[in-house]
């Protein structure tokens, strides 16, 4: 790692402000101090300072990815600590700084290998950092599958989430949970407890029950619109909880099929933009080649072939910022629910905004927002030149 950084003549989109023409600097992996040129000029660096010109491009927050269960040939899915580990590489080439692999509902022995696989990943990352774990599930409904295994997915269990928590070693930081299911109060207590974010999502919880789960601190929505009880003029369902309650927040995958563009619209008419975050729900074969025999197929999305059921996306959570930017979303606003919204709703100090003592996770982009390198923590992964 460099002993210290210096980027200047820059636009920097700090997460809450843009800063024109201004400098970056860059200490031990940290951001020591964001100041004007002018006052850049009367610096004085010693000879360790590497100092860089950017010739007017835009720096940006690294992007945080709360919901990704793989990307370039690698997944969650793997159990193997040297896939997380591609995926970290993977990433960080497309402005993720950091992220959260998602595991999905699975049976318990081959939860407990997956789970070890993520933690056997965590500290050894050489691109984006892996924060912790998502587990989707088990505890879902099973009238709101979606691409879930269905022998994966349980009733609330207190003895198998305890398994499953002395197993991760305190390192799940969120969990997606369907309210409506039994014990899911006594569940809910106990994961406040240890600090386990929960939010809503395969679930086909009734507007009452979304309430009952806002008591008990469920007050996220897994990939809105998706995989839950839809708005009806009669009964609200899990989407009207998430459009009438400003306190609840929501993740919405980007790739334009998941969710329509203009719900994404809705989504920022009704919500203080505070309380939306951009995810991937990638797969291991987004932007990777799948195999010939697969039973899924690829168009927009990834598809099951056996029924046409939607079981994840294809993009980065950078062709995700891409797409809100062609939407008409303001670069502010689409910074917003990709890199400043999840590190705060996932309580990850540190991270998502460009201000001095948080970490150095930053994209630098041309001036129409094209990515032209990232910083994980201090350190270039590609050194592309302007």
């Amino acid at each position: 790692m460099d002993d210290a950084v210096c980027l200047h003549n820059a636009n920097v989109y700090t997460g809450f402000s843009v800063m024109k023409n201004c400098a970056i600097y860059i200490k031990d992996g940290k951001i020591a101090d964001v100041y004007n040129e002018k006052r850049f000029q009367q610096k004085k660096f010693s000879s360790k300072v590497r100092v860089i010109d950017l010739l007017g491009a835009n720096v940006i927050p690294g992007f945080m990815d709360t919901h990704i269960h793989g990307s370039g040939g690698f997944s969650t899915d793997d159990g193997d600590y040297r896939s997380i580990l591609g995926m970290s590489s993977f990433l960080a080439r497309y402005g993720i700084t950091s992220f959260i692999p998602t595991i999905g509902a699975t049976p318990e022995a081959d939860l407990m290998k997956k789970i070890k696989a993520v933690l056997k990943a965590m500290g050894r990352e050489n691109g984006a950092q892996i924060l912790g774990i998502h587990l989707e599930g088990p505890f879902l409904s099973p009238a709101r599958i979606g691409g879930q295994l269905a022998e994966g997915i349980s009733p609330v269990d207190l003895g198998l989430m305890e398994r499953i928590y002395k197993a991760a070693r305190g390192k799940i930081i969120n969990m997606t949970v369907a309210p409506e299911l039994k014990n899911m109060r006594e569940l809910a207590l106990y994961c406040i407890e240890r600090g386990i974010i929960l939010q809503a999502g395969h679930t086909d919880a009734t507007y009452e029950q979304m309430i009952e789960g806002m008591q008990v601190n469920i007050m996220h929505l897994t990939h809105m619109f998706n995989a839950m009880r839809p708005l009806h003029h009669r009964e609200p369902g899990v989407v009207g909880a998430g459009l009438i309650h400003a306190e609840i927040s929501c993740e919405f995958i980007g790739d334009g099929v998941h969710t329509n563009p203009n719900l994404i619209k809705l989504l920022m008419q009704s919500k203080p933009i505070g309380k939306l975050v951009l995810i991937s729900d990638a797969l291991k074969y987004a932007h990777a080649e799948p195999p010939a025999d697969a039973d899924f197929y690829f168009d927009k999305c990834f598809k099951r072939k056996a029924d046409e059921v939607i079981i994840g996306s294809g993009i980065t959570l950078y062709d995700g910022f891409r797409n809100l930017i062609e939407y008409g979303v303001s670069p502010e606003d689409a910074i917003r629910m990709a890199s400043v919204n999840p590190a705060q709703i996932m309580k990850q100090a540190g991270k998502g905004m460009i201000v001095p003592g948080y970490d150095a996770d930053l994209i630098i982009m041309d001036k129409n927002f094209n990515l032209v390198d990232t910083m994980a923590g201090g350190k270039f992964i590609r050194e592309k030149k302007l």
